[in-house]
């Protein structure tokens, strides 16, 4: 069954519709090719879509164990690579809100970080910096 629907728009945009919540996301190429830069890029939707399978793994973590996460962010920094062009990079700086985790807690939580679909299905060049901040 298709999970998306894209349909190119002209001017190296597309529109993507998830098709079982009708949700969309609008894509442009970046500024730095070729594009209006508008709205995420294919590869920023790479380095989101790290990021936030991770934060989802550690969710599940947290929410089996009673662990509150809520308000947790993530400053995702993707860094370019040229010849040939490719994200070479991506980092992932997790900023957990001060509840007072225990140590046994934080390790729990870190320790899931790189165990989720998308960490595992990118292509073992691209490398993966994560960073904790409790």
């Amino acid at each position: 069954m298709t999970t998306v629907k894209t349909t190119y728009l002209g001017e190296l945009r597309t529109e993507n519709i998830h098709l079982q919540s009708g949700s969309k996301i609008i894509t442009d190429a970046p500024c730095d090719n070729r594009g209006k830069g508008e709205a995420f890029s294919p590869t920023d939707l790479l380095a989101t879509a790290l990021g936030n399978c991770i934060m989802t793994i550690m969710g599940i973590k947290a929410m089996d164990n009673g662990i509150d996460l809520i308000g947790t962010e993530i400053g995702i920094t993707k860094i370019m690579a040229d010849a040939p062009r490719r994200v070479s990079e991506v980092i992932l700086e997790f900023n957990f809100p001060k509840k007072g985790y225990s140590e046994a807690e934080k390790q729990m939580i870190e320790s899931v970080a790189g165990t989720s679909p998308v960490p595992l299905s990118v292509h073992p060049n691209l490398k993966q910096t994560v960073r904790f901040n409790w």
